[in-house]
């Protein structure tokens, strides 16, 4: 199969400790009129507070906006960019996690092209480019600070949904680990393992034919050579990281490596894409308020295992980033990459079921229904997914029984052999 390669980003990535300190020069240069976009929590800090003096000291007249919520309601996104219209703001500055980031998106492109944001969920109904946006994050996770995609919440419908177009990728990320060191233990688990989730799932994800066209026809095109670096440098990352920082708070190293994995997973998924930990997740974060990276987190070893017979191979090379010896047995590193997921994800407190998030047993095929409404995941996962497919996933993940799937799989080629 010939190679493909398919990589998107932002003009401008700054990476270091104490770059938050470039933000007013890059944000001049761009426009004198900001939005700034952050949530209560870090709108109280003294590092945001000297954020918004580096964006007037560099001559950009700023309108802060301080109440950014989890998973961006969609009509949030209508009252932001109605209170600032009259300030015609020519850049949005988003400063937090992946809320924050995503509000400053999805304003920019309402303020830009009119309408509702509702009336761009899917993939490439973006018209054009968007007001730009420059990036700050505050955790190390989602990596939206180089995604082509907006993620919201909207009541009109039982699961997230997204606006996906390569308008919405931020024209300036500035990356400054520093800003992490503040948070609690809990929220560095699920932003880690958010980033996990997005390196795994981009690496693993279905590998199209190489088209012309593949990559202006979809904005995630699957697994690809470029991406595939990145997943690699993320994944090794974050197993030699994420409990590190996660136990020690204040370890500048462990949060400086876990800002790049962050950032190296939001360019594999950028191109790439996520798949069915991300599909199933969305319904049962509706349906038990956990976070996503909790949610994804309990799925990943579930959705890698019914994943493992079309991605042995890609799984055995993600064993030797986790940590494995080289060398082994294909089928066997291949185990023990999900394995060591599993291993990584109780260690920094991760529960190991759908049940211990509170997904109630009469809830599993409609948890699996609901997840085939994100055709897009669906159709990235390398193994082709039906509700009957989601539903044995969501079953093995709500009673822990990974090697159900196995069985499962197994039962499948005999009836198959016994069919021809």
């Amino acid at each position: 199969m010939s190679m493909l390669g398919v990589l998107r980003g932002p003009r401008q990535v700054i990476f270091g400790a104490g770059q938050r300190r470039v933000l007013g020069r890059v944000t001049a240069g761009l426009g004198r009129q900001a939005l700034v976009c952050t949530d209560s929590r870090f709108g109280s800090t003294d590092e945001f507070a000297e954020m918004l003096r580096s964006l007037e000291d560099a001559g950009v007249a700023v309108t802060v906006f301080t109440g950014a919520l989890p998973d961006v309601p969609v009509a949030q996104v209508a009252r932001c960019a109605e209170m600032v219209a009259q300030d015609e703001p020519d850049v949005v500055v988003g400063v937090g996690g992946g809320s924050c980031i995503d509000l400053a998106k999805a304003v920019a492109l309402v303020l830009t092209h009119g309408g509702q944001a509702s009336d761009y969920y899917g993939e490439l109904r973006v018209p054009g480019p968007a007001v730009p946006v420059v990036a700050v994050p505050t955790t190390a996770g989602t990596g939206s600070e180089v995604t082509p995609v907006a993620v919201l919440s909207d009541p009109a419908r039982l699961s997230k949904v997204g606006i996906s177009s390569p308008h919405l990728i931020p024209q300036v990320a500035v990356c400054d680990p520093e800003l992490t060191l503040g948070c609690p233990p809990a929220l560095t688990a699920s932003a880690g393992v958010d980033a996990l989730s997005h390196v795994v799932e981009a690496f693993t994800a279905v590998r199209r034919p190489a088209t012309p066209e593949l990559a202006t026809e979809r904005v995630f095109v699957g697994k690809n050579v470029l991406t595939d670096s990145y997943a690699r440098l993320g994944a090794r990352l974050i197993a030699e990281n994420l409990e590190r920082a996660w136990s020690h708070p204040d370890d500048v190293g462990a949060r400086e490596s876990m800002m790049l994995a962050a950032l190296a997973g939001g360019y594999a998924l950028g191109s790439a894409g996520t798949a069915a930990a991300h599909a199933i997740q969305y319904p049962v974060g509706a349906a038990t308020g956990t976070p996503h990276g909790v949610g994804v987190g309990v799925l990943l070893p579930y959705v890698m295992e019914f994943n493992r017979p079309v991605r042995t191979r890609e799984l055995a090379e993600l064993a030797v980033e986790l940590g494995a010896a080289p060398g082994g047995e294909v089928d066997d590193l291949a185990g023990e990459a999900i394995d060591r997921v599993a291993t990584l994800l109780g260690a920094v407190g991760i529960p190991r079921t759908l049940a211990d998030l509170g997904l109630p047993t009469d809830r599993l095929r409609w948890t699996a229904e609901q997840s085939t409404g994100s055709a897009r995941l669906v159709e990235n996962n390398p193994r082709p997914l039906d509700v009957d497919a989601l539903e044995r996933i969501v079953r093995a993940a709500h009673s822990g029984d990974r090697a159900s799937l196995r069985t499962a799989y197994e039962a499948d080629l005999i009836t198959s052999e016994v069919a021809r």
